[in-house]
C-alpha cells in the first residue's frame, strides 16, 4: 500500500498543532488530503502547511462528510459531544478513524459507536496517548516480566497544575460538563485507561468523591473584576491572573519566548499584541471566579477490579506543575514512578532497587512524553494493514475507561455510592 491519505477534522491544538504537525514529519508514509475547520484563518494556515487545495477544505465536518470518501482515514479532533455523530457518518462512508478522547460522555453513544464500527468493519483508535509513551510502556514491560508478582494495588495522582486548570477547565473549552464532558472523563480518561491497562483487569465497581471547591463567585477575593484587565484590584496576589499566565509566566508566557500551547489556543500567531487582544476581549481573560464553569477541581476515584485488585486515582487542580506519579504494588515487589522526572524505581522484596532512567529509552519526548507521535505512527501502520498489538487503544479497549469515568461521576453526584460496572456494559 502507498501513502495513507488522511483527512483532519478540527484544527485546534490537538488536530493541527499536534497531529497535523506530526504528520508533516511522516510524509513518506502519510499525506493530509482534506481539512475541516470553522475558523477560516486556521483552515487557511493548515491548508498552506499541508498543501491541501481549496476544494478539499471545508468549514464544517458535516460538509466534508457529505462528499464522496476523500481519504483512507479521518483524524477526528472536534468537541466531545460531536465525536460519535460525526464518527458514525464517517464509518458508514468507509473511513478508519483516529478519535480524540473522550469518545462521548453518553453511555448509549459508547454502545452505538462500537456497534457501528463492527457493522462497518472499520478500525477506530482512541487518543489515549499515554499508553504510547516510553514511560508507561516501560512500566507495562516491568509488570509483564513478573518481577513484582501479581498487581494488587495501584495509586496514581494526576497533578493538573493550577494554570492548566484555569486555562482548560475554568476559562476554556472543557469548563462545563453540559457542553462537553465531566472533568473525570475529559481530563482523566487517560489515567483511567492506563490504570485498567496496567492492572490487566476489567473494573467491577467504583466509588468517587469530589467537588468544585475554589472557582466559584463566592470565593472571589475582594475587589476582583469580571475580567483580569478591567482594573482588577485583586490582580497582584492572584496566581490565576491571565496576564501572569499568558504573558509573564516562564513556561507559558509569550514575553518569555513561548509560542506553543496554551498560547496557540488564544491566537494563531501568538505575539504580545495578539495575546493581549485575546485576553482583553476573549474567554481566556475572564476572572476565574466569574466563569460559566461547573467541572470539579479535585476528585478521587476508587476502583475494585474483577480479580480484587484495588486502584485509586487522585486528580487535583491545586499543584504548581502538571505531572503524573504512581505506585504499583505487587505480591513480590513494587514500582514507584514519576513521569515529570522520567524515572521508574523497581524493587523486588528483599532486593536492591533498580532505577530506570526513561530519558535513555527514546530520543523524542515531545507531545505527552513522546506519546502523540507514537500514536499517529501506530495509526498509520494499522490503517495500512498491520494488526494492532495489546497496547493499541482500540475502540473496545478504550470504552472500559469511559465506563469507569461515567460510574465515577455518578458516584460523585450521589455521595460516593458504589456503582457496579457490569450493568453498564450492556
Amino acid at each position: 500500500m502507498g501513502k495513507i491519505r488522511i483527512a483532519i477534522a478540527g484544527l485546534g491544538s490537538r488536530g493541527e498543532s499536534c497531529y497535523g504537525q506530526a504528520l508533516l514529519e511522516m510524509q513518506d508514509r502519510a499525506e493530509v488530503v482534506a481539512l475541516a475547520e470553522p475558523r477560516a484563518e486556521r483552515l487557511k494556515a493548515a491548508a498552506e502547511a499541508h498543501g491541501v487545495p481549496a476544494q478539499m477544505c471545508f468549514a464544517t465536518v458535516e460538509e466534508m462528510l457529505e462528499q464522496p470518501k476523500l481519504a483512507d482515514a479521518l483524524v477526528l479532533c472536534t468537541q466531545d459531544r460531536q465525536h460519535v455523530p460525526q464518527a458514525i457518518v464517517a464509518l458508514q462512508k468507509g473511513y478508519d478513524i483516529m478519535m480524540e478522547k473522550p469518545i462521548s460522555p453518553e453511555l448509549e453513544d459508547l454502545r452505538r459507536i462500537v456497534r457501528v464500527a463492527r457493522e462497518c468493519g472499520r478500525k477506530v483508535l482512541v487518543c489515549h496517548v499515554l499508553r504510547y509513551t516510553p514511560f508507561f510502556g516501560k512500566i507495562k514491560d516491568v509488570i509483564d516480566s513478573g518481577v513484582i508478582g501479581e498487581v494488587t494495588a495501584i495509586q496514581t495522582i494526576e497533578n493538573v497544575g493550577y494554570w492548566h486548570q484555569a486555562h482548560s477547565f475554568v476559562r476554556g473549552n472543557w469548563r462545563n460538563s453540559n457542553e462537553t464532558s465531566p472533568m473525570i472523563m475529559q481530563k482523566c480518561c487517560h489515567d483511567l485507561d492506563y490504570l485498567v491497562w496496567l492492572s490487566g483487569q476489567r473494573c467491577a465497581r467504583v466509588s468517587s468523591f469530589g467537588s468544585l471547591k475554589l472557582f466559584r463567585p463566592e470565593c472571589a477575593p475582594e475587589g476582583a473584576a469580571m475580567r483580569c484587565m478591567d482594573g482588577c484590584k485583586a490582580k497582584a496576589d492572584c496566581p490565576f491572573d491571565a496576564e501572569k499566565i499568558y504573558l509573564t509566566n516562564e513556561k507559558t508566557g509569550v514575553l518569555k519566548g513561548n509560542k506553543g500551547w496554551p498560547l496557540d489556543v488564544l491566537a494563531l500567531d501568538p505575539t504580545e499584541e495578539s495575546v493581549r487582544e485575546a485576553i482583553a476581549t476573549g474567554p481566556y481573560g475572564r476572572c476565574v471566579y466569574h466563569c460559566d464553569n461547573n467541572v470539579v477541581d479535585h476528585q478521587i476515584v476508587s476502583m475494585e477490579m474483577e480479580n480484587g485488585a484495588t486502584l485509586t486515582l487522585t486528580m487535583c487542580a491545586f499543584t504548581t506543575a502538571g505531572s503524573r506519579t504512581l505506585t504499583i504494588m505487587g505480591t513480590k515487589g513494587d514500582i514507584r514512578a514519576d513521569m515529570s522526572a522520567n524515572t521508574i524505581r523497581v524493587c523486588a522484596f528483599g532486593g536492591e532497587p533498580e532505577v530506570i532512567d526513561v530519558t535513555k529509552l527514546a530520543a523524542d519526548f515531545s507531545g505527552h512524553g513522546g506519546g502523540d507521535k507514537q500514536l499517529i505512527s501506530q495509526f498509520i501502520d494499522i490503517v495500512g494493514g498491520k494488526e494492532p498489538d495489546s497496547r493499541v487503544t482500540t475502540l473496545e479497549a478504550s470504552v472500559e475507561s469511559h465506563l469507569v469515568a461515567l460510574a465515577a461521576e455518578e458516584s460523585r453526584k450521589s455521595a460516593g455510592r458504589v456503582i457496579e460496572i457490569a450493568p453498564m456494559r450492556g
